[in-house]
């Protein structure tokens, strides 16, 4: 499932969220969910798999410590399936840089960093809770707001965003 400008993703439910809306798109067991800044009309899901991932997506923003357990097929290089692997191992309320990752899996930050940016499962896949060492780093592929959404999520999750202490410290 590919999504560009010629041919947007067709939602099979979207969910109104404080930032925005979720959409989520299901083609069998795959799964494309997309963190969306603009207005959408919220959609119902009308099959298992659409309801069951945004049940579970509810969940997280009614408490952020919800668990995803989802029958998901990862789409993905091995490469990104491995960052996606570590990064999915981070638990709610804490953050890794960019650099800790690639140290766990033997890469560098930046192809770190792109893994990230081709997660089609954020929230699922909580690549929101990797930072740079010295900030934020980047969210979403610099979409526009992509990183007012990060600072909500990690905000959601009790990260301190206080200027006087690095980020990924509590």
């Amino acid at each position: 499932m590919q999504t560009n400008n010629k041919h947007p993703l067709q939602y099979d439910a979207v969910l109104t969220v404080p930032f925005g809306a979720v959409g989520i798109a299901v083609q069998g067991v795959q799964v494309v969910i997309e963190l969306l800044t603009e207005k959408h009309e919220p959609k119902p899901a009308q099959q298992k798999m659409a309801e069951k991932v945004a049940l579970q997506i509810e969940a997280y923003f009614s408490n952020a410590y919800n668990d995803f357990n989802l029958p998901i097929v990862y789409k993905g290089t091995p490469f990104q399936r491995r960052v996606w692997q570590a990064v999915g191992a981070i638990p709610c309320g804490r953050v890794l840089t960019y650099g800790e990752i690639a140290e766990q899996i033997g890469s560098g930050p930046r192809a770190v960093a792109n893994a990230c940016g081709a997660n089609h499962l954020p929230l699922v896949i909580p690549c929101h809770r990797v930072v740079s060492k010295n900030g934020l780093g980047g969210y979403m592929r610099g979409k526009a707001d992509g990183l007012k959404i990060k600072q909500w999520l990690l905000k959601h999750e009790g990260i301190s965003l206080e200027k006087s202490k690095p980020l990924w410290q509590k």
